[in-house]
Formats: C-alpha cells, structure tokens, sequence
C-alpha cells in the first residue's frame, strides 16, 4: 500500500510502524456540590502542569535548543491567561461542573476561535490551546501519560503530534514521524526539521497499521505499507547510498569552497539563536550569512531589552570566533507575530506592515536592536543586515539612524567597532530593478528568495493551494538574481543568496556561473553544498 503526504523534513526511514495512541478518554460533565472545592482542584491540577512543562522546556532545551524549547513557556503562558482561566473558573462556579468538562469545553471553544482566525500563527495557537487543556484534563483525571517509549526503533504514526509529545519521545527510537494532520509551519513540524527527523503530515494511514513493515521517502512524500521485497531492496539500496553520501561528506570537513577552475566561495550557516550555533561549528560553515534576530522577539511576551540583545549577538560573535557573522534585523510581521507589538490584523500582511516598515516607525525598538548590535560588534566579525528594503531613501534613512546610535554610544563611551560593514535583503522586485542605485550605498546583498518568489509570482507563499505553482526555479526569479549580481558586482557590493533557494544542489552551479559570491545554507546543508561547489567548473573568467 503506497500512501502520500506532504513533506515536512527529507529523508528516507524503514522499520516497524508503531501508532500512536493518546490517553484521551471521553469527559463526563458531572454537577458538583462544593464548587471551592472543585476550583481548588483546578488550581492544584495548573501547578502541576507548569510543573510538567517547565521540565518538559529543560529537556528541549537540551535537545533542540533555547529557540524551540519557548513553546513550552508558551504553555505556560496559556496556563496563566486571564480569560481562558477565568471562563473555566467560571464554568465551574456558575454551572456547577466539574473541572474536567469545564477544561474540555473553553479549551475547545478557545482552539475553535484560534482556528477561524485568518492569520497562520494565530491559528497554531489552537493546536498549544489543545495540548494544555488536554494537559490539564489528564491530571484532573488521573489518566496515565502517553506512550513515550518504545522497545525498538520505529516509524511513528500519529493523528497529529504536540510539541510536548515530540520532546518527551526517545529520539534514538524514533525513524521518522507520520500524521494525518499538521502543517509544515507547526512546531511539532519545525522541530522535526530540527531534529533531522524524516517526516510526513497530511497521510490518512489506515487503524491497522500497527506492527507492519513499512518505508518512508519524505522527499518524495510517500509512506509505503507492507512494501514488497523488490520495493524493499531497492529502498535499501537507496538509504545505503544515502548513509554512504553522508559519511563521504564528513571528510570535506575543512576543505575549501573553491571550484575546479578555481573560484572560491563563501559558504555560511543559516541561525535563528544561538543554541544553533553547535550546528553551524559541526558541519564547518565558514560563517553565518543569516542570523534570524526575530526569534528573539518571537520567544517572549515582552521587548526583549538592550541588554539581552547584546548578550545573545555577542554570544555568537564570540562562539564563531572571528568567523562573520551577518545579523539581519528583526523582521516581525506577516506570519511571524508578536502580541506585545499590537500590530492590527492586515487583510494582505505579507505585503503590509512588516520588518524594516516597522523599524522605521518605531525608532525606540529599532535603536534599542541597533545599539546591541554595535556593541556586539565590539567582540567579533559582526556585519548587520537591513530586510524588506524598497528604495535608496530608506536605506539612507537607517544609516541617518545608525549614526545618532553611534553618537551616543561614543557619548557614553561604550567600545563598538567603527567600521562594521552593512548590507540589504534583495527580495522584492523594487529592490532588484534599483539594485544598482542600491549598491550605491551598502557594502553587500543578500538575496532573500522566499520573499522574492512570492513577490514576483505573486503567490503567497502560506497558501498550500498554490503549493504546485509555486516555482523558485522560475525563469523570471533566476533572470532577477542576475540582474542584482552583475549590478551588485558593478557597485562593489558583495552579493550573496541566504533564501532556501542557496541549498538547492540543483542550481549551486548556475549561481556560480551567476557570479554568486556567497551561498548561506541550513547547518545540515553545508557539507553538501561544499561537495557540489567543488564538482563545479564555472567557466567565467575573470
């Protein structure tokens, strides 16, 4: 039985399936006689699930580090909210029900209201509204924990998996995770990715799947049942290659990015915090070419403050030790929101009100940011990245900007290094037609292909409908990325691809032959990246 699903991260996986099953009984509603009673039950049952879930952040935090370890202070967060506790305290009180129902009934309500909503992050809110009611509801109940472990390693098959599921999971156990449901935006998705787990969502498995032998090919979104033995050989075959590829891979630890007609390359590592940087060191990227400040941001419930700012960019400064380090700003907005910056509800929010449209708004955040990043430029090869640019004048705007943050940090007598270089992301089709004006005025580029494609094409990249045209190999985006490199090159700007495109094995040597100077890849991309960059003959002559 072949089945299909969409992929969440690529790999190949064969083993035993094993179904997931949750401890979820149906809820009774039962009339209480002693509602102070009952409301006592509720609170006690809320201790210990902050309880659980602080020691369920430790161990991600250990596992997949600080930034996907905050959904679990987001959990805990939910367990203190005013109106979602307050309309179970109230339930309680005024119908006279038991906890269990009362939980069972707002956290439905509270995740039906999160899923009608029109913005994606607030709609995966309802899945953490869920996993904490279903949290609560266990310990109300009395009901045992899910499975979490298993006696050999196995295929996972799930309706759908938590955050709090995933973390608990043996990972030594686990081949690869398979749901019915989710999305590739989920957390449990994301942490799958970070993991380097093989896995699937959107797959409608049959009950029966327990126990059977089965493969998994993510990249090619298809989970295989009770495959047959020629199946099964070549697949074999198949992940044999594979694990060989990667074990080839391990000795280009060290080697430089340079092609076989001699052109080298900057090949750098993608972050979003600085647990990644274990990632970056391992898999021997010459630098960071992309470290996404916004998680910053994304993992609190208030403005992150000068001072924590300064500590985690000068964390990786020093950790890479003389290596770059490109930090772009933050770039809040469209699907990545924050509650605290109170950003109303767009009906086209990718195009809206977004990353440097709102720095500069809201100059006391964007100097708060800036002055860390100077000051973290102190103790390492620090370079700041400006995202969503449009025109010459808002470039000229930040440097107007930079130069008041830097007035009063030598009034302060606060070290920075004076010459940190300053780039753009190129990734709207504005920024590419001016790219030349643009490089007027910036030490470098950096091609975002995300945005870009969305832009171009005009396809919102959040809608799974327009999945199938969605096409970053367009002519028109690789015509685009020549136009910024040979304007770029023109003005003395270094031009670089940090977008998902740069790990794209299939195009490395059309960017080279582009001129492209710098690639800036997933952690776990870089090995394989270096091997095609170095099978490359460019044919440019200098």
């Amino acid at each position: 039985m072949e089945l299909t699903g969409k992929c969440v991260c690529a790999g190949i996986a064969i083993g035993k399936i094993a179904v997931y099953q949750k401890s979820v009984s149906a809820v009774e509603r039962r009339e209480i006689a002693d509602p102070d009673a009952e409301l006592l039950r509720f609170e006690k049952a809320c201790t210990k699930a902050e309880e659980e879930l602080q020691e369920l952040h430790d161990m991600a935090l250990k596992q997949v580090g600080e930034q996907q370890a905050a959904i679990f202070e987001v959990h805990q967060m939910l367990l203190q909210d005013e109106s979602f506790v307050q309309s179970i305290t109230g339930r309680i009180r005024g119908e006279k029900e038991n906890a269990e129902y009362a939980v069972t009934r707002i956290g439905e309500a509270f995740a039906a209201m999160f899923a009608g909503m029109d913005d994606d992050s607030m709609r995966a809110r309802s899945a953490d509204i869920m996993d904490v009611s279903n949290r609560l509801v266990r310990i109300l109940a009395g009901w045992s924990e899910e499975r979490t472990d298993f006696a050999e390693p196995v295929i996972l098959l799930a309706d759908d998996l938590a955050p709090s599921e995933t973390v608990q999971l043996d990972k030594s156990k686990i081949l690869s995770f398979v749901t019915r449901h989710g999305s590739v935006n989920s957390h449990t998705a994301i942490l799958a990715r970070t993991m380097n787990i093989p896995a699937l969502i959107g797959v409608d498995f049959p009950e029966d799947a327990e126990g059977k032998s089965a493969i998994v090919d993510a990249a090619e979104g298809k989970l295989v049942i009770d495959p047959e033995i020629s199946v099964l050989c070549a697949y074999q075959e198949k992940q044999k290659k594979a694990d060989a590829q990667k074990h080839l891979l391990q000795k280009l630890k060290g080697k430089e990015n340079i092609t076989l007609d001699g052109k080298k390359i900057d090949l750098y590592a993608n972050i979003g915090g600085v647990s990644d940087v274990a990632d970056v060191l391992a898999n021997d990227a010459g630098g960071i070419g992309l470290f996404r400040s916004e998680f910053l941001y994304l993992g609190t419930d208030h403005y992150p403050g000068e001072e924590d700012q300064f500590h985690a960019y000068r964390t990786v400064a020093e950790m890479m030790a003389g290596k770059k380090v490109i930090i772009r700003t933050i770039d809040i907005g469209a699907d990545k929101q924050a509650d605290y910056f109170k950003l109303d509800k767009e009906n086209n929010p990718a195009m809206g009100y977004r990353a440097i449209r709102i720095c500069l708004d809201r100059q006391d955040i964007f100097k708060t940011q800036l002055r860390a990043l100077y000051r973290a430029s102190y103790y390492g090869n620090v370079s700041i990245m400006f995202p969503m640019i449009i025109s010459v004048s808002e470039v000229k705007q930040i440097k107007k900007i930079i130069g008041e943050v830097q007035e009063e940090l030598d009034k302060e007598n606060i070290p920075y290094k004076k010459d940190v270089e300053i780039g753009i992301m190129i990734e709207t089709p504005a920024a590419v037609m001016i790219s030349d004006e643009l490089a007027q005025e910036v030490d470098f580029f950096s091609i975002g292909t995300n945005d870009l494609t969305q832009y171009t094409l005009a396809i919102d990249r959040q809608n799974l409908k327009l999945d199938n045209i969605y096409d970053p190999h367009h002519p028109a985006i690789l015509k685009m990325l020549q136009m910024v490199v040979e304007n770029g090159h023109k003005g003395g700007c270094r031009v670089g691809i940090c977008g998902e495109l740069a790990g794209d094995t299939t195009l490395t040597e059309t960017f080279l032959k582009m001129g492209i100077d710098e690639l800036s890849v997933s952690p776990f991309m870089v090995l394989r990246v270096r091997d095609q960059i170095r099978k490359t003959d460019t044919g440019r002559v200098e």
